[in-house]
């Protein structure tokens, strides 16, 4: 596979040029990488660790929304126990006056309802304080949690800090190498140069032929091949990985 020849800024830059300028990019992005290997998984797990964090606040706020409506639940039957006792003292005082039977045993089944409106309130308290004692208990456990969190991303976020203050002079000096190189690279070209980086899992979008064989993937390059890639007459990448392939000769350039 190849990528034509273009002007940059009106420009003709052999492929040669083209081919130094992409090798001198990926060692750039390489030590980039390097710099970004001393930060280790800290920015990952600073990342997870404000996602369980927000995760547990949420869950926080649930569970405190829940125990103020258990609270107004078991206030409400509270108050409707209240009211029952009371109508049952209504009805108790009127079937002293009854004039009949029949009177008196319609007071009596208001009685009885009441009754068990007492006996059903008392049962939804007994649950709902069950509950209520389970709710408080999680979110005292997820403020434990939540506490124990926040401590590990300030320690974290510490660690990244330092690290990123110590190497900030060398990624910035790089930034700015990256940058300057990327200017002088055509557009396609960069694009391409950017999409196989992204792709790689080493991050490696230009490599050496090592061994006969793709420093990329190490899989074999046919003699024509390797001679066409030593020519730096066409821009060629691996057949098999994609990256794009040079010789030592580009590498020892730019040592």
């Amino acid at each position: 596979m190849t990528v034509e020849n273009q002007n940059v800024a009106g420009k003709e830059m052999s492929i040669e040029e083209k081919l130094k300028l992409l090798f001198e990019l990926q060692m750039v992005a390489s030590e980039m990488d390097k710099l970004k290997v001393l930060r280790g998984e800290l920015p990952l797990e600073v990342q997870d660790l404000e996602d369980e964090i927000a995760g547990l606040k949420t869950r926080i706020n649930n569970y405190d929304d829940e125990i103020k409506s258990l609270d107004t639940a078991i206030a409400n039957r509270k108050a409707a126990i209240t009211e029952s006792t009371g109508l049952i003292k209504k009805y108790t005082d009127q079937q002293n006056n009854v004039r009949n039977n029949r009177e008196f045993d319609s007071l009596s089944k208001e009685i009885e309802f009441q009754n068990l409106e007492i006996e059903l309130s008392e049962k939804r308290i007994k649950e709902h304080s069950a509950d209520l004692a389970k709710k408080k208990e999680a979110t005292e456990l997820a403020q434990i949690q939540l506490k124990e969190r926040e401590d590990d991303l300030d320690r974290k976020q510490k660690e990244l800090e330092e690290i990123t203050s110590e190497t900030k002079i060398e990624t910035d000096r790089l930034n700015e190498k990256a940058a300057v190189i990327e200017t002088r690279i055509e557009a396609r070209l960069l694009s391409a140069f950017k999409r196989i980086r992204k792709n790689a899992r080493n991050g490696l979008a230009v490599v050496t032929v090592e061994r006969d064989a793709c420093g990329g993937c190490f899989n074999k390059i046919p003699p024509q091949r390797q001679l066409d890639i030593a020519s730096h007459k066409k821009v060629i990448v691996c057949e098999y990985c994609g990256r794009i392939l040079v010789d030592k000769d580009i590498y020892q350039a730019q040592e």
